[in-house]
């Protein structure tokens, strides 16, 4: 999907005001998050390559279930981003 923030999708399918943006810079895919409930989430978090999500996950799980690999899918963002181009 795609809106004025770019190409999107929804990482927790239940929960349609959460998305997952992604964009391509220098061959590298990178992900940003935006919540209808938290608009502040956009300004406060900018552009995440795929590579630094993958360091900063490694061995993380909060109580809450939160799972980075889950949320950040890369097989899903090179779909999105090759049927956006």
């Amino acid at each position: 999907m795609k809106d004025e923030r770019g190409l999107f999708y929804y990482p927790l399918p239940a929960d349609k005001r959460l998305r997952a943006y992604v964009r391509q810079v220098g061959g590298e895919i990178c992900f940003r998050l935006w919540h209808a409930d938290d608009p502040s989430l956009w300004q406060a978090h900018g552009w995440v390559a795929h590579r630094a999500i993958l360091q900063a996950s490694s061995g993380y799980r909060n109580a809450a279930g939160f799972d980075p690999t889950q949320v950040y899918d890369l097989t899903l963002a090179r779909a999105l981003l090759k049927e956006g181009r």
